[in-house]
């Protein structure tokens, strides 16, 4: 099957049909003239103090053995989202959940999590078990905002995450090549990894 019919011309597409699809990665992007690499991204780490940091570890712990993690809005509300929380405590970025894009019939949809300084842009995409999909979906996420926004960011970054685990991934805007993290961070364990990592990205 050649890669244009990977994508149906004429169909509509949002970022959640992508998600769905189960054609390889690489091909997905490749109708976008995007390319995608798996590699260990080495993000530098905030060294402010993390005031907070401590009731976020207790409470996710606390809470982890009683929730039923079976739905995305559960995963979102209880994990996810307390962490975002934070990250705005310690930054000013502003964030904006359901944060709706269209740049073409099949660029279109809305970003779970699109937080925003006036320098950076980070996307987080909420998704249950399968991280695969959900950083193609992420990667096309990526391609949109190349399309969509003002800003002379040259490199896009965002994170998949299923609440109890995040993975990170950029998205060269010149040379139009994804990277995939081999890392994964893990909920509550690499909590404090995973906020660092947040919040020097929206630092500057």
């Amino acid at each position: 099957m050649s890669r244009a019919n990977i994508i149906q011309p004429g169909q509509s597409y949002t970022f959640a049909d992508y998600f769905k699809l189960n054609f390889a990665p690489r091909d997905i992007l490749a109708y976008f003239d995007a390319t995608l690499q798996k590699q260990h991204l080495d993000f530098p780490r905030s060294e402010r103090h993390l005031d907070r940091l401590i009731d976020l570890k207790q409470r996710i712990e606390e809470s982890l053995p009683r929730l039923t993690l079976t739905s995305e809005a559960a995963r979102r509300e209880f994990l996810i989202a307390p962490v975002l929380t934070d990250v705005l405590h310690y930054t000013q970025a502003t964030l904006n959940v359901e944060y709706p894009v269209a740049v073409s019939n099949q660029l279109k949809g809305s970003l779970d999590y699109f937080l925003q300084t006036q320098q950076t842009v980070v996307v987080i995409e909420a998704k249950n078990e399968d991280l695969e999909r959900g950083f193609v979906q992420l990667a096309v996420e990526f391609i949109a905002l190349d399309q969509w926004l003002d800003s002379e960011q040259a490199v896009l970054q965002g994170a998949v995450s299923t609440g109890t685990i995040w993975q990170f991934g950029t998205y060269n805007r010149q040379t139009r090549q994804v990277s995939q993290d081999l890392n994964l961070y893990r909920v509550p364990a690499d909590v404090e990894d995973l906020l660092r990592i947040l919040v020097h990205l929206l630092e500057f």
